[in-house]
């Protein structure tokens, strides 16, 4: 036996969805220039730091690049001594004011070639260092790293040495997505959008993991409805930090309709639907006596069934073996 207590229901609506990486925190990670692939450093399922190298190609355009590099270099220190003689032989009239300025403007053509060139190189990924110890080793390195722009894991790998690639030919060879969070994409009845709004916490549930829960917020809410089945597409971003969530599986969230309302509850074993369809309980009468009493129920959550009518707080009632207590009344009346 049991004191009946009051307990918080909520009237609420069920939508089902499906779970999908985070688009947005999602990189099909694409090489930025031809090239063949020579050397892959993750698999699919490793976890991948920001700008930490997935694979490396021998590009031809890097070999260009680097090239040009050296050749404006050399351009550069053979007109800088150029402009230094002109200017010893200007100083003695050795030279003419033009062919001093004819120096001039090729020593500054060829610096702004040479920083032309750096920058190429850089864009390829190459550091200042990088830059420097090509000049000082003068020495051209055709390898392109291409690194990781988030910190995530490996979700697809599509990719072999050997393997020529072109920037944005699909499939890309490595996607890489920050998997603590989840999409939840639902496609929610028309007459339940207005009960959503951006920024509401959402409790979702996966058929994978009974009984665990996840926080999800929606972020957006479909501007159509369909017109073949009246539902509006709803996306949520759910947190996943064990990382359980797989994309594909079918998820649950309830959606409230209005305020909690407080009213006495029974746990579920303390409920009887009888033959009729009316529901009873078992309740206490001057301690050891025990009545029948035919209650009206509402909604049912977290183990308990609402109370409409039929039974006050703080009465004692049968919370276990309510069905057993009603088979034996039946059976002791025939």
């Amino acid at each position: 036996m049991r004191p009946v207590e009051e307990r918080e229901f909520t009237v609420q609506r069920e939508a089902v969805g499906t779970i999908d990486f985070n688009q947005e925190l999602s990189v099909q990670v694409f090489a930025p220039f031809p090239g063949k692939i020579i050397e892959l450093y993750k698999k699919a399922g490793d976890a991948a730091k920001s700008s930490e190298v997935l694979y490396t190609i021998d590009s031809s355009d890097l070999l260009q690049a680097e090239s040009t590099l050296l050749s404006a270099a050399g351009t550069l220190r053979t007109t800088a001594r150029a402009l230094e003689r002109a200017k010893e032989l200007y100083e003695v009239q050795g030279v003419a004011q033009k062919d001093l300025d004819q120096a001039l403007s090729d020593q500054q053509a060829a610096e702004g070639a040479f920083k032309a060139a750096q920058d190429a190189v850089r864009i390829f990924g190459k550091t200042n260092a990088d830059v420097k110890g090509i000049l000082e080793e003068r020495r051209i390195d055709s390898i392109l790293r291409v690194v990781s722009p988030i910190a995530g894991v490996v979700t697809a790998r599509s990719a072999a040495p050997g393997l020529l690639v072109q920037p944005g030919n699909a499939p890309a060879p490595y996607a890489v997505a920050d998997v603590s969070t989840k999409w939840l994409l639902a496609n929610v009845n028309e007459y339940d959008v207005p009960l959503l709004r951006l920024g509401q916490q959402l409790e979702v549930a996966v058929q994978a993991y009974p009984g665990a829960k996840y926080v999800g917020v929606v972020v957006n809410i479909g501007a159509a409805v369909d017109p073949n089945t009246h539902k509006v597409l709803v996306r949520s971003v759910v947190r996943d930090p064990r990382q359980q969530l797989r994309p594909g599986m079918l998820a649950t969230f309830a959606i409230r309709a209005g305020k909690a309302l407080r009213s006495p509850g029974v746990p579920y074993a303390g409920i009887v639907r009888e033959s009729d369809g009316t529901m009873t309980v078992w309740v206490a009468k001057g301690g050891t006596r025990l009545s029948r009493r035919t209650v009206k129920t509402g909604l049912q959550q977290n183990g308990y069934t609402q109370i409409v009518e039929g039974l006050s707080t703080g009465e004692a009632v049968a919370t276990q073996g309510a069905l057993f207590l009603d088979n034996a009344l039946t059976s002791a009346s025939r």
